[in-house]
């Protein structure tokens, strides 16, 4: 016994932190905060590769965990990570969408920014909420919210016991397709007011000729959905929240549902 004590499985571990990387990884590539560009390569590499240390003995040692190199475990832990990453980045297209439809009202629709994150041409309002989703990530603390489950996963969905079909390629699909309709409800007081605008000008346009309504439109609608926009900021750090774990919740059920049971 003090053998065994003195001299650990160091195979079983490395096997394990190897696999404990590989469902890290996906974090670091999609999820929020941590795919940002803002921080460098090296930093996430050290910051995952130091997680998995940590991490190995504990994982190694939980019941139902097979810690042995492979490709079916590896790419299972890899589509585990990429999961949860992938779930949590439809948060970040939610927004940059609502920006573009509130982009379209203001009439910026033409007014993009290289985006470092996606390397795309995105709306520079989908810019601005998405830095704004990012700060309410991190002054709520999501981000460490999010590092927890998946900590705790490695309890649910033990290494090796986990394979992804393509049921939850559906599901992931479903999940992004709500990302219409919850971008719209999130832009709804802004289209909204600059709709109400449209008809008001409209209509004194009808009453008065002589109206310069084109002329008028375009300021009126950007003014008014300013003020909109910022009025209803008040709301959006809820509304962010709500939807992160939501997203965080179906990424869990999910990863629950793809573990084989023996």
């Amino acid at each position: 016994m003090q053998e065994m004590m003195t001299h650990p499985d160091w195979s079983r571990f490395l096997s394990a932190m190897v696999l404990v990387l590989m469902r890290i990884s996906g974090l670091m590539v999609f999820a929020p905060v941590f795919s940002s560009q803002a921080i460098p390569a090296r930093v996430k590499a050290l910051f995952a590769f130091f997680i998995s240390i940590l991490l190995a003995p504990v994982v190694a040692a939980l019941p139902m965990t097979h810690a042995e190199l492979g490709i079916l475990p590896v790419l299972g832990e890899l589509g585990v990570g990429l999961l949860y990453g992938l779930s949590l980045a439809l948060l970040n297209e939610l927004l940059i969408f609502a920006g573009q439809v509130i982009g379209v009202q203001f009439s910026f629709s033409l007014v993009n920014l290289l985006d470092p994150n996606s390397q795309v041409q995105t709306p520079l309002i989908g810019q601005m909420l998405s830095l704004f989703g990012s700060m309410v990530v991190l002054a709520s603390g999501l981000h460490r919210t999010l590092l927890a489950s998946v900590m705790r996963s490695f309890a649910e969905a033990p290494m090796g016991a986990v394979f992804l079909d393509a049921r939850t390629g559906t599901a992931l699909a479903g999940m992004a397709g709500g990302v219409f309709l919850a971008a719209l409800q999130l832009a709804a007081p802004v289209l909204a007011a600059t709709l109400l605008v449209e008809f008001a000008i409209s209509l004194l346009g009808r009453l008065s000729p002589q109206l310069p309504a084109l002329a008028l439109t375009v300021p009126a609608k950007t003014m008014v959905g300013y003020v909109v926009l910022i009025g209803s900021l008040a709301l959006w750090p809820r509304f962010i929240e709500t939807r992160f774990s939501a997203l965080l919740d179906s990424a869990e059920m999910l990863v629950r549902h793809c573990v084989v049971r023996s």
